[in-house]
């Protein structure tokens, strides 16, 4: 249950920091979340599906770690990320 190329391609065209980004801690939260959505659609229909639930909880960890990277080095950034992608915090 890959992202799709284009799903992908649009992502990081709409959250990358300079052209021909693909590595900066929005484009990758970005990509996280889309997947994150993804397993959680995945999981309410198939409730027993423990090893994507794990990989579901892999998915928030990495997010969460690079949210706190964000807020920590540039608070602005991530206070503007948690608005584009409706994130409470």
């Amino acid at each position: 249950m890959p992202l799709d190329l284009t799903e992908k391609t649009e992502l990081i065209k709409e959250f990358e920091t300079h052209p021909g980004d693909t590595g900066s801690p929005e484009v990758q939260i970005a990509i996280f979340d889309k997947r994150i959505k993804q397993l959680q659609e995945h999981l309410s229909v198939h409730k027993h599906d423990q090893s994507s639930r794990r990989g579901l909880l892999k998915l928030v960890g990495k997010r969460r770690r690079l949210l706190k990277y964000l807020r920590r080095k540039h608070p602005e950034r991530y206070r503007e990320i948690l608005g584009r992608l409706g994130l409470r915090r």
